[in-house]
Protein backbone atom coordinates (compact mmCIF):
# COMPACT_ATOMS: atom_id res chain seq x y z
CA UNK A 1 0.00 0.00 0.00
CA UNK A 2 1.02 3.65 0.42
CA UNK A 3 3.98 4.94 2.38
CA UNK A 4 3.14 7.69 4.87
CA UNK A 5 5.45 10.68 5.02
CA UNK A 6 8.00 10.43 7.78
CA UNK A 7 7.31 12.54 10.83
CA UNK A 8 9.16 12.84 14.08
CA UNK A 9 7.92 10.04 16.39
CA UNK A 10 6.84 12.65 18.95
CA UNK A 11 4.65 14.32 16.29
CA UNK A 12 3.07 10.97 15.39
CA UNK A 13 2.40 10.38 19.08
CA UNK A 14 0.91 13.85 19.48
CA UNK A 15 -1.40 13.33 16.46
CA UNK A 16 -2.56 10.05 17.94
CA UNK A 17 -3.12 11.51 21.39
CA UNK A 18 -4.94 14.64 20.26
CA UNK A 19 -7.02 13.23 17.42
CA UNK A 20 -7.19 9.56 18.41
CA UNK A 21 -6.07 8.35 14.99
CA UNK A 22 -3.25 6.17 13.75
CA UNK A 23 -2.31 8.15 10.64
CA UNK A 24 0.52 5.82 9.60
CA UNK A 25 -1.56 2.68 10.06
CA UNK A 26 -4.47 4.05 8.04
CA UNK A 27 -2.21 5.08 5.15
CA UNK A 28 -0.38 1.74 5.15
CA UNK A 29 -3.77 -0.01 4.94
CA UNK A 30 -4.97 2.24 2.10
CA UNK A 31 -7.71 3.80 4.21
CA UNK A 32 -8.73 7.29 5.18
CA UNK A 33 -8.07 8.18 8.80
CA UNK A 34 -11.13 7.41 10.93
CA UNK A 35 -13.74 9.88 12.18
CA UNK A 36 -13.68 12.57 13.56
CA UNK A 37 -10.95 13.64 11.15
CA UNK A 38 -11.70 11.49 8.10
CA UNK A 39 -14.26 8.89 7.11
CA UNK A 40 -12.31 5.66 7.64
CA UNK A 41 -13.22 4.46 4.14
CA UNK A 42 -10.98 3.27 1.32
CA UNK A 43 -8.46 5.73 -0.07
CA UNK A 44 -7.47 4.39 -3.46
CA UNK A 45 -8.45 6.96 -6.08
CA UNK A 46 -7.20 10.53 -6.20
CA UNK A 47 -7.90 13.39 -8.59
CA UNK A 48 -4.24 14.22 -9.20
CA UNK A 49 -0.71 13.78 -7.89
CA UNK A 50 -1.10 16.72 -5.50
CA UNK A 51 -4.08 15.01 -3.84
CA UNK A 52 -2.18 11.72 -3.66
CA UNK A 53 0.74 13.48 -1.93
CA UNK A 54 -1.68 15.11 0.51
CA UNK A 55 -2.97 11.65 1.39
CA UNK A 56 0.56 10.54 2.28
CA UNK A 57 0.81 13.56 4.59
CA UNK A 58 -2.63 13.69 6.20
CA UNK A 59 -4.23 10.31 5.59
CA UNK A 60 -7.34 11.92 4.09
CA UNK A 61 -9.10 10.30 1.11
CA UNK A 62 -10.12 12.44 -1.87
CA UNK A 63 -13.69 12.93 -0.59
CA UNK A 64 -12.46 14.12 2.83
CA UNK A 65 -9.82 16.37 1.27
CA UNK A 66 -12.54 17.97 -0.85
CA UNK A 67 -14.75 18.52 2.20
CA UNK A 68 -11.99 19.89 4.43
CA UNK A 69 -10.22 22.04 1.83
CA UNK A 70 -13.43 23.22 0.17
CA UNK A 71 -12.85 21.86 -3.31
Amino acid sequence: MADPTKKNPKIEELIGNIFGVNRKGAIQEGKCVPPLIGCGGPAMEFRDEKSRREYHISGLCQKCQDEIFGR
